[in-house]
């Protein structure tokens, strides 16, 4: 499908009434046009596809590859779009043959079994999706940091204030590499590293608890700070 203004309008039109191209979800179909599109259309001439390509992009790259797999749907022609196999047919443009489809037409129909069966579908795509993207493991966000830990004088037992640091324990903290750097006036500092999880330890409980062995710890600098 090539973007001119002509299918800018006609795309509109089409998702003035939808919220996706195919189905009741996001989908590969929705994806492609995305990419093809590039950017975002004049929201003044074109409000619905607008709306439409602000939510897709917001789906980041991993998202977008978990939709459903969908064809693009033929959008003011006449032509069968599919999702996961099943059929659905896009809207036809208005031709010559339009009079012949009116004798096709049940006036008398009802369409609440569509309609149910429809919903049915549905929540059976929402629910399918959404068990898909809960299965995906969590990211967990950690943190490298190195701590310059300063004592009181020279007389201080460096190896005992590692032992204290090191016997602080935290649920998402895990002590590295130790090594005692001088200072100056025969005075060393202990610098130390660790890696934490950033959502249950951060430098302020660090320095709370360090600088609690007060008789041995003047100070507690963080040297080095680094995402993970």
């Amino acid at each position: 499908m090539s973007t001119s203004c002509g299918d800018f309008e006609s795309i509109n039109s089409f998702l003035s009434t939808r919220s996706y191209l195919v189905g009741y979800i996001p989908s590969s179909a929705d994806s492609t046009l995305v990419a093809e599109i590039k950017s975002e259309p004049a929201s003044d001439k074109y409000p619905h596809l607008a709306r439409w390509y602000r939510h897709l992009v917001s789906f980041s790259g991993d998202e977008q590859s978990d939709f459903v797999k969908a064809d693009l749907p033929s959008i003011g022609g006449s032509g069968p779009a599919k999702v996961n196999g099943a059929s659905k047919v896009a809207p036809a443009g208005k031709d010559d043959d339009d009079d012949d489809d009116d004798d096709d037409v049940d006036l008398f129909g009802s369409d609440s079994e569509e309609d149910a069966a429809a919903e049915e579908e549905k929540q059976k795509r929402l629910k399918a999706y959404q068990e898909k993207k809960a299965k995906k493991p969590a990211v967990i966000a950690k943190s490298s940091i190195v701590l310059d830990v300063k004592p009181w004088d020279d007389e201080t037992d460096m190896n005992e204030v590692e032992k204290m640091v090191r016997g602080i324990e935290l649920e998402g903290l895990v002590w590295g590499a130790s090594k005692l750097v001088a200072i100056g006036y025969g005075i060393k500092k202990l610098q130390i590293g660790c890696v934490v999880e950033d959502d249950k330890v951060g430098t302020d409980i660090l320095e709370e608890k360090i600088t609690g062995f007060e008789d041995h710890v003047q100070s507690m600098d963080v040297a080095a700070f680094q995402k993970i």
